[in-house]
């Protein structure tokens, strides 16, 4: 590790990677933020599904103050954060064939949805039967990931792909392999992760493009208020009545 203190290296290696996202990813997140858009003005719903550290970036457009009010959350039960114990559950839930199936069956995705899936490194069963079964559902999917374990790693479902192989957009959060940004010799082993930054920004600046995509169509962007400010309850009452019936965190 060169010099500098290891906040200051850490804080360099994710602004570097958020520039790398900015200038590389500009054109996918107009596209995704388009798509989302698109599936509001045609009537459709939006989801967010993310395991384990990937559910955080997922849950931060859910419910979320200044963020569109028709983003749900896509739950799997034990897989959504580390809430669960033992934790590793998680991990292990997310290699188990045919989980995604039963949960899209029983979930309200329907054709002409937007589900956003969330995966770091895309290879676990989970992410890529659940792109595969919204698709099949004619639900269209934007994936964010990062690319770099689908060429530097091997795929854990049977049909040896990563979830970049079955998205209608690809975000790439230009993760390396391993999520780890900094090392040092008297630490044997790399730390300091860089995913949540990343993945988190990429989502907000889908986001926004959605909602200037809506207004620039005349449509009134169904954004939420913080309710720590006056009027923000008021304000997203009437959104939620507006739109109740594609928002699903409320039941």
């Amino acid at each position: 590790m060169s010099d500098g203190t290891p906040a200051d290296l850490f804080f360099d290696a994710a602004i570097g990677l958020l520039q790398r996202v900015r200038e590389e990813e500009a054109e996918a997140i107009t596209a995704a933020g388009t798509l989302l858009a698109d599936t509001v003005a045609a009537g459709g719903r939006l989801f967010a599904f993310g395991a384990g550290h990937s559910s955080l970036a997922a849950q931060d457009v859910v419910y979320r103050a200044g963020g569109l009010a028709l983003m749900n959350l896509l739950t799997v039960p034990g897989v959504v954060g580390v809430d669960v114990t033992p934790a590793t559950l998680g991990s292990a839930l997310e290699r188990v064939d045919g989980l995604a199936s039963a949960v899209l069956d029983t979930s309200p995705l329907r054709a002409g949805d937007t589900l956003v899936i969330i995966s770091l490194s895309g290879r676990n069963a989970l992410p890529v039967e659940m792109a595969l079964g919204a698709r099949a559902l004619g639900v269209k999917v934007v994936g964010v990931t990062s690319v770099a374990y689908a060429t530097e790693t091997g795929s854990r479902h049977s049909s040896g792909t990563f979830l970049r192989d079955h998205c209608d957009i690809v975000l790439d959060s230009k993760i390396a392999v391993g999520d780890a940004e900094l090392t040092l010799d008297t630490i044997p082993a790399p730390f300091a992760p860089a995913s949540t930054v990343v993945t988190s920004a990429l989502m907000q600046a889908m986001m926004a493009t959605a909602a200037a995509a809506l207004a620039d169509r005349g449509i009134e962007p169904p954004l939420l208020r913080s309710g720590n400010v006056d009027g923000g309850h008021d304000w997203n009452g009437r959104v939620m009545t507006e739109y109740g019936d594609r928002i699903f965190y409320r039941y």
